[in-house]
């Protein structure tokens, strides 16, 4: 809606309020915060309304802010106060790619100077209390404490300054996604919270304890950048943990209850893993250093959660490859799903390395059998799976340019836009359907190489043997010589082949014969694994 009050002002009197709405804000745009100039930026900046009119907005240079042209074009609110607060969140998403995780509760405590300080709490039978004099607030406040009828668990409410808050991101690592702008504009409308966040406390030792979130980051983090100073909470006292983390993990998994990403889920199942192997040597009296026990032991041991401890088994594998610090392809990942600048998803990982590569039964071998000679079988698994991955990072995806990303490649392709061959080359070989099959002759290379050498093998466990140099020579000359093939780099075939999302039948019909299943030659030749290991 136009402003009626600026269209009756002449043009002496619009420069005169730019200068006074300049100065107002010390040069700053009113939206991403960045400086502005009034002579190199005077075509490109924008009078707006801060609340708009039809929120019932003033319309009167009380309600006017001067932003740069771009950013009120791209702002994602109407209102100005929740388009500046949503450009905040964007530029700490920014920030943070270079270590490929979002935002998470912790980011916005410490953004707002929050996080700063540990409570100490005196229990005196069922009431708690408190005081907060690192802020000059002496006062103790005193609150009942109750006891949840099915746990056991105590806990309490309070409203405590965000000075004391810490984000809890072994019970919940997940980052917070783009719906917490929907919770932001929520709040900014001053609807109320229907749901308060959850928290614990652990109050074992005498001294000063951290408060830290578990549930209901989005709601907290969403009041904290809206500048919210206190939050109201649901304190579990002294809570068992495990309880909490596995309760956690079944809301975002079987309960469907939260929205956890399949990495997130993978994180808190390899959690969950570590805990009952303390628990198992805990309970049984055996040694903080005794791990002559196999898989196999734990799903019998706990045997009324057997098929959650097989999933918690093998999270743990999944999650210590993925993260595996020399995992270079990790780099080229996008862990959130919906991502536009990482050219594989999680999705596709699971799916391919880890649905072909990971041993999917428990063992009966000891845990610790063959770790000082090298030869433990899930050691070499993972050890193996992440070589793999490297060659892949090497000699595929290493010239892919995460800053260009994914989004509509083939369509700027089409267009005529210059993209980098390299870049192509990696975003069409990353793609699931065609990784899928690569990846599955990649394993029949393998398993020909054990039979050529006369060595039987189970084939479910191939990345449980140990590769020998030669093998692993015989892998990267395929990928190599299958990231020479021209097909990966054919600008003319955007359109037909790339041009949309495929099965894997359509590519691996294409590996096969050399044409697509609708005659198009793609190929000059079918794939020949024999000759494409050879340098």
């Amino acid at each position: 809606m136009g402003s009626l009050f600026l269209s009756r002002l002449n043009q002496k009197e619009i420069v005169s309020l730019r200068e006074k709405l300049f100065a107002a804000q010390n040069g700053k745009c009113f939206i991403c915060e960045k400086p502005m100039d009034l002579k190199l930026h005077s075509n490109n900046l924008d009078i707006d309304h801060i609340i708009p009119l039809k929120l019932a907005g003033k319309d009167d240079p009380s309600n006017f802010a001067l932003t740069h042209s771009s950013c009120n074009r791209a702002k994602q609110a109407s209102d100005l106060n929740v388009a500046r607060i949503l450009r905040r969140i964007e530029e700490m998403r920014n920030d943070l790619l270079q270590f490929n995780r979002g935002i998470h509760l912790g980011d916005i405590l410490e953004q707002a100077n929050g996080s700063k300080y540990e409570l100490k709490f005196n229990l005196e039978d069922s009431v708690i209390s408190y005081s907060f004099p690192e802020l000059g607030d002496n006062n103790i406040y005193k609150v009942p404490v109750y006891k949840d009828d099915l746990s056991g668990f105590k806990y309490f409410f309070a409203k405590l300054p965000i000075e004391y808050f810490y984000h809890d991101d072994k019970i919940n690592p997940r980052s917070i996604g783009q719906n917490i702008s929907k919770l932001i504009q929520e709040f900014y409308l001053k609807r109320p919270q229907l749901h308060i966040s959850l928290a614990w406390i652990d109050l074992t030792d005498e001294n000063k304890t951290k408060v830290k979130i578990f549930d209901g980051q989005h709601k907290a983090a969403a009041q904290v950048l809206l500048g919210i100073r206190t939050l109201p909470v649901r304190i579990f006292i002294n809570p068992d943990l495990d309880i909490l983390l596995t309760t956690n993990t079944n809301a975002g998994t079987t309960l469907r209850q939260v929205a956890f990403d399949k990495s997130v889920q993978r994180h808190l199942g390899s959690a969950l893993y570590i805990d009952r192997v303390d628990r198992y040597k805990k309970e049984l009296g055996l040694a903080e250093d005794n791990y002559n026990f196999s898989e196999r032991d734990l799903i019998r041991y706990f045997k009324g959660e057997s098929r959650e401890m097989k999933r918690y088994i093998l999270d743990a594998l999944r999650d210590s490859i993925t993260h595996n610090e020399n995992n270079k392809l990790k780099e080229y990942i996008d862990f959130g799903g919906k991502g536009k600048d990482r050219p594989i998803s999680y999705s596709s990982i699971e799916k391919t390395f880890y649905s072909f590569f990971i041993h999917q039964e428990a063992l009966d071998i000891p845990i610790n059998m063959g770790l000082e000679d090298g030869t433990n079988p899930r050691e070499l698994e993972k050890e193996q799976i992440v070589e793999l991955m490297n060659i892949v990072a090497d000699e595929v995806v290493k010239g892919f340019d995460i800053n260009l990303g994914t989004f509509k490649i083939e369509n700027k392709i089409q267009s005529g836009e210059d993209i980098p061959l390299e870049h192509i080359k990696a975003y069409r070989m990353t793609k699931e359907e065609i990784m899928y099959n690569w990846l599955r002759y990649i394993a029949q290379i393998i398993k020909n190489y054990f039979i050529m050498q006369g060595k039987p093998i189970q084939e479910d466990k191939l990345f449980q043997y140990k590769f020998p140099d030669p093998l692993w020579d015989k892998i990267r000359t395929f990928i190599k010589n299958l990231a020479n093939l021209p097909v990966w780099i054919n600008k003319e075939l955007s359109s037909t082949v790339f041009g949309g999302k495929q099965n894997y039948d359509y590519w691996q019909t294409i590996f096969e014969s050399g044409k697509s299943p609708q005659g198009v030659q793609v190929l000059a030749e079918p794939i020949d694994l024999m000759k494409m290991i050879q340098q």
